[in-house]
């Protein structure tokens, strides 16, 4: 899918495709900064693999207004709302990324395409790493979940296990005891919980079941049952796992970030990109935004947090807008004066100016 803003002359073949800002990630946190920073009249391009992580979700939750939308409808509204003000989408991969010696940025897309940016917003995202046991991942954001505030009230008063991975899982069974009255904590690879544990599980009538979970049970595209290693069946309509979320950096890794863990309660959960609270790294001219920087955002905070960080980028831009135009007053032949001209040229050309 490519949306091309139509009073926008393609690049001659061969010829570098130059942005003020290039937007990898077309989620909830790229498509919200790419709209901001396209109202600001900056030229964006949004580049965007087409494989959003909560696709397998019947719908979008906790979102003021948008409550119980498709993903795949939110994100298509999204889309179109960017192209209408004048932003580029291309469904691709970034292969190759490089900060320059002028402190813009050159990236290569998998199907050879070349494109600049002077600033660049990352919001690729997680990759959700679920235990190791079969059938998860075919049920994965159906029957098989992580978070209560996105699924909870989906499968209340219904049969919900908790798979014991670590050393939240006493913790994931008392918070999902909020909406069933029916939750059994399978110990699996987890550790056992302490006295205290026990005795707090007991007082909310969570089940314990020892040894470890061997497979699902299916039945008219329903999960049914847990099946223990040890042979037994325990019915089970929901599975709540604990996965690594993990940054998607990939090829992004050459600009010289480098994801650290994330933890919740001492326990290492993941990893992300460090970011302030607009979304700025530690890489000049390169912000974040979305699950890639906060794991546990919701849709909603993601779309913020793309919002915040379109908005800083904007204001870096104009900063550095003014700085060469004060340079260019200063002496007319300057090469800040020649950067000036061919930038306003690019931006008429892009506005429908002659």
């Amino acid at each position: 899918m490519t949306a091309r803003n139509p009073r926008t002359p393609d690049p001659a073949p061969g010829v570098e495709r130059r942005h003020d800002v290039v937007v990898v990630g077309g989620g909830a946190a790229g498509l919200s900064g790419a709209l901001t920073l396209a109202r600001a009249r900056r030229s964006v391009l949004v580049v965007d693999a087409g494989h959003p992580r909560n696709a397998p979700a019947s719908g979008v939750h906790n979102y003021l207004g948008r409550e119980g939308t498709p993903p795949g409808d939110l994100l298509a509204t999204g889309r179109a709302e960017v192209a209408g003000y004048g932003g580029e989408l291309v469904t691709g991969t970034v292969v190759a990324a490089e900060r320059r010696a002028a402190g813009d940025f050159r990236l290569v897309l998998g199907d050879g395409t070349v494109v600049s940016a002077r600033r660049l917003l990352l919001a690729t995202g997680l990759v959700d790493e679920l235990p190791d046991v079969p059938g998860l991942s075919e049920r994965w954001g159906r029957d098989v979940l992580h978070c209560p505030y996105c699924h909870g009230w989906e499968v209340r008063d219904q049969a919900v296990g908790i798979l014991g991975t670590g050393p939240l899982a006493a913790h994931q069974a008392l918070m999902w005891r909020q909406w069933s009255d029916h939750v059994t904590l399978f110990l699996h690879t987890g550790p056992e919980p302490d006295d205290e544990a026990y005795e707090q599980l007991a007082a909310r009538d969570v089940s314990v079941v020892d040894g470890t979970v061997a497979g699902l049970v299916v039945a008219e595209d329903r999960l049914t049952a847990v099946r223990l290693a040890a042979g037994p069946e325990v019915a089970c309509q929901a599975l709540v796992v604990a996965p690594r979320f993990t940054a998607r950096v990939g090829a992004l890794g050459g600009l010289g970030l480098e994801p650290v863990a994330q933890e919740v309660g001492g326990h290492v959960i993941g990893s992300r990109v460090e970011a302030d609270a607009v979304g700025a790294t530690a890489v000049a001219g390169v912000w974040a935004a979305g699950n890639i920087t906060s794991l546990t955002d919701q849709v909603l905070g993601a779309a913020d947090a793309g919002r915040r960080a379109g908005a800083a980028i904007n204001a870096d831009l104009t900063a550095q807008d003014t700085r060469r135009a004060v340079a260019a007053r200063r002496d007319p032949f300057s090469p800040a004066m020649e950067r000036a001209v061919c930038e306003r040229v690019l931006g008429d050309s892009r506005h429908g100016l002659s």
